[in-house]
């Protein structure tokens, strides 16, 4: 590795660096290893005395009962409709609603801010009983849309605060050229300004997203109705007080895992500036 003056940094610092790299690399890929294994072994088997990662006698069994003789597919397709709705929704509220405060000034514009950025504050066990209450008194408890207004309000104060830092960040005097030129203000907004904020789109449709599928405490107060049924709440139907079935338990986990993990790699060049432009003006 090398500086950017010219000069590299001494042997044992570099074999340091790569030392840790690789010891956290392990760290974090060892328990996801020990899930895929588990979800290979036959039956319900959490320990073994073998040490091998993935077992002798492995087998799919576990995958084939998880899509054949359990309501996963529905669990599924739930989750896929409530996170679908829960992003669209927060990219459309974020987006606008961060112009709105980075771009105008207006009656309450301050106190909105600290008023959004004051929610995130709360755990969200505490938001339970207010939504429960609210959800039960418009009639919308036990729904998908409760769920997605739940979850939408929950993961809009972040992907509201990181849009308006992103806009921060583009030069007002783009919109004015485009403004000479004969554009509306929405023509602006929509042709000049959303493009260059691609890259924090991309993390509120990812914050929004992951708001919506892997959540679990929110989902079980407001969902009772079994064909509702997200795929957290339905990978807890495989534990229960005298037995779990490890097999279903793991494969589930593993096969939930892989829609983030292709959204990750898929989004993965516009994250890193996403993240840090977005939080450079507040």
């Amino acid at each position: 590795m090398s500086k950017s003056n010219g000069q590299r940094d001494p042997l044992y610092m570099t074999v340091l660096i790569y030392a840790v790299l690789i010891i956290v690399t392990v760290v974090t890929v060892y328990p996801i290893i020990r899930v895929i294994g588990i979800s290979l072994r036959p039956g319900d088997m959490l320990h073994t005395t073998s040490l091998r990662l993935i077992p002798e006698n492995a087998t799919l069994d576990s995958y084939r009962q998880l899509f054949t003789e359990q309501p996963f597919l529905r669990w599924l397709m739930n989750s896929t409709l409530v996170s679908f709705t829960v992003t669209v929704l927060g990219v459309s509220l974020a987006s606008t609603a961060g112009y709105a405060f980075s771009r105008y000034r207006f009656i309450g514009r301050e106190f909105g801010m600290i008023a959004l950025i004051t929610t995130q504050m709360f755990p969200v066990t505490m938001l339970l009983l207010p939504l429960f209450l609210m959800l039960l008194h418009l009639k919308i408890y036990d729904t998908f849309l409760g769920l997605v207004i739940a979850y939408s309000a929950t993961a809009l104060p972040f992907c509201i605060w990181q849009m308006k830092g992103y806009y921060d960040t583009i030069p007002v005097s783009l919109e004015e050229a485009a403004r000479i030129d004969g554009c509306t203000q929405w023509q602006t907004f929509y042709l000049v300004v959303l493009p260059l904020a691609a890259p924090a789109l991309v993390i509120t449709a990812l914050f929004s997203f992951m708001a919506a599928w892997s959540e679990y405490l929110v989902a079980a107060v407001l969902i009772n109705d079994n064909s509702l049924y997200t795929l957290p709440i339905g990978l807890k139907q495989f534990q229960s007080a005298f037995d779990t079935q490890w097999g279903l338990y793991s494969a589930g986990a593993v096969v939930v895992s892989i829609p983030v993990m292709i959204l990750f790699l898929l989004l993965s060049r516009w994250l890193v500036s996403g993240l840090t432009l977005g939080s450079v003006k507040g």
